[in-house]
């Protein structure tokens, strides 16, 4: 068996052609491969630095205690029912959550403004305005929303209930 010579390619033969074109479409997927990798690599560093910037190291976190003043102690005769001659009464004892020491400094001398917006709103409440937990939820977040409009620029974070009492 003997082998067949190798022809030469001719002129204006497809062979000529046949090496660039390959090494061409070798190079495009070549490129194609490379930039799908960089850019996944690309989106994986930049979902991996947000993750880090969303979730800081908890030791990194240093959490600055909150502050609890409470409001004195206030008795209050509210609004009476149509049709009731018995006077009724809520007695409250609040505190006010801030953010930190600095806010107090700065809430502590509006407390006479502070108690007088309180005293305002709960002398037009009737008692079945404060029935239910509803109504205490809608009390506190009243009060909350009236102390805040008090103190700005300053902010109070809530209102606490410590007692409340309507007879």
């Amino acid at each position: 068996m003997a082998k067949k010579p190798k022809k030469a390619p001719a002129e204006g033969d497809a062979g000529e052609g046949e090496g660039p074109v390959k090494s061409k479409k070798k190079l495009i997927v070549i490129a194609a491969a490379v930039l799908l990798l960089a850019g996944g690599g690309g989106g994986f560093f930049l979902m991996k630095k947000k993750s880090a910037e969303a979730h800081p190291d908890p030791a990194a976190v240093v959490k600055v205690p909150v502050v609890f003043l409470d409001v004195r102690e206030m008795l209050v005769n509210l609004s009476s029912e149509p049709g009731q001659d018995k006077a009724r009464f809520a007695k409250l004892r609040i505190a006010l959550e801030l953010k930190d020491a600095k806010v107090e400094g700065e809430v502590k001398p509006l407390m006479p403004r502070i108690e007088d917006t309180f005293q305002v709103y709960l002398r037009e409440l009737r008692a079945t305005d404060l029935t239910g937990s509803a109504g205490i939820y809608r009390l506190r977040e009243e009060l909350l929303r009236r102390v805040n409009v008090a103190i700005h620029p300053a902010r109070a974070e809530a209102v606490l209930f410590k007692e409340v009492v309507v007879q």
